[in-house]
């Protein structure tokens, strides 16, 4: 599976089982720092390097928020929905292992299935997610649904 960087696809381009891997990111400290400021979630965990040496994660840890952010952007930056999404109906998440600063994500995208809508110039197109670090460990997985435009 390589990297794509693809045109908008519509509803009746996508294939049930098809896959695509996005471009990596790094996890910085600015990024925890920032959210921290930007949700106001300012748990010692993500923000007190003393405090969370002392727990099961030994130092700092991205939000789980931070992380289905980034993972939402880095699905972006496919181009599977330019110019064809119509609206984000929904994301469900679960993480499985810590994310640290330092430790770079890459999003495995799966087509789960493709539903067909009442109205004949839209579909949905549920997708499964694979949050991976760069040990290829899952640290996340969700399933994103998409309105999109069909082009019949």
């Amino acid at each position: 599976m390589e990297t794509a960087i693809l045109p908008g696809k519509y509803f009746d381009e996508f294939i049930a089982g098809e896959e695509f891997l996005t471009p990596s990111r790094t996890i910085t400290e600015a990024d925890i720092v920032n959210f921290a400021a930007l949700s106001g979630d300012y748990h010692p965990l993500h923000t007190d390097e003393e405090y969370a040496k002392k727990t099961v994660h030994q130092g700092r840890i991205a939000h789980g928020a931070l992380i289905s952010a980034i993972a939402t952007g880095l699905m972006g930056r496919l181009g599977l929905f330019d110019g064809t999404a119509i609206a984000n109906m929904g994301q469900e998440w679960r993480f499985k292992r810590a994310v640290k600063i330092g430790d770079t994500i890459t999003i495995k995208v799966k087509i789960l299935e493709k539903r067909e809508t009442a109205k004949k110039e839209t579909g949905l197109i549920i997708r499964e997610i694979s949050i991976l670090n760069q040990r290829g460990e899952q640290v996340g997985e969700g399933k994103a649904t998409m309105l999109v435009k069909r082009k019949t």
